[in-house]
């Protein structure tokens, strides 16, 4: 079995880096070896965060080597179109649909992307668009949407899905029990999603 490499990106406040651990502890939980690397930056100031995360049965460094990505995990539309440069061939991406345009776009410095996806899909063949956001809204608060994206990437990794789950549970049992539920079910509508979108897909082509 080879090394699985996961990039993650998206802005501060999204729940990038909470997810990557989560994702390493569903490795560990499997018997992985595992080891991850985070760029936070500015991240409080809805600036980049990005996160490595390489598992499999030996792993000698956290960075995955430009161009070796296997799934990028994109919360945020535009930051995925920036990294999807360093998916391998073959790579897959899975994006949330959500737009947030940063400061330097307000201050006219940078447009915008006008169809993310769509040129995203037309540099790579692998894409999942998840609309992440309604998913979450329509269980009570945009920020279920890190759990959403897990669960929509749940069959995309070489861990079972229940392994997942039972890790995103288990954490907010044990700081958040309140919210634990309603994560799960997070979880359960963003695989749900994927599923749906990916039949869409199958039926198009």
């Amino acid at each position: 079995m080879s090394v699985t490499n996961i990039l993650l990106c998206g802005i501060g406040g999204q729940g990038v880096l909470t997810a990557a651990e989560l994702l390493a502890q569903a490795a560990v939980a499997e018997g992985h070896d595992v080891k991850k690397t985070e760029v936070a930056g500015m991240a409080q100031r809805g600036g980049v965060v990005t996160s490595h995360l390489r598992f499999g049965p030996r792993v000698l460094a956290p960075a995955i080597p430009p161009g070796e990505t296997d799934l990028l995990i994109g919360f945020e539309v535009a930051e995925a179109l920036r990294w999807c440069g360093e998916l391998r061939a073959g790579g897959r991406a899975v994006v949330s649909t959500l737009r947030v345009k940063p400061p330097v776009v307000h201050q006219g410095l940078f447009a915008y992307p006008e169809d993310p996806v769509g040129q995203l899909r037309g540099r790579i063949k692998g894409v999942l668009a998840i609309d992440a956001r309604t998913l979450a809204e329509d269980l009570g608060s945009m920020k279920l949407m890190n759990t959403v994206m897990l669960g929509a990437v749940a069959d995309d990794l070489p861990i079972a899905a229940e392994t997942l789950r039972a890790q995103v549970v288990a954490r907010f049992q044990a700081r958040k029990p309140a919210l634990a539920e309603v994560n799960g079910r997070a979880f359960d509508a963003g695989r749900a999603a994927a599923h749906r979108a990916r039949a869409e897909d199958a039926a198009a082509e």
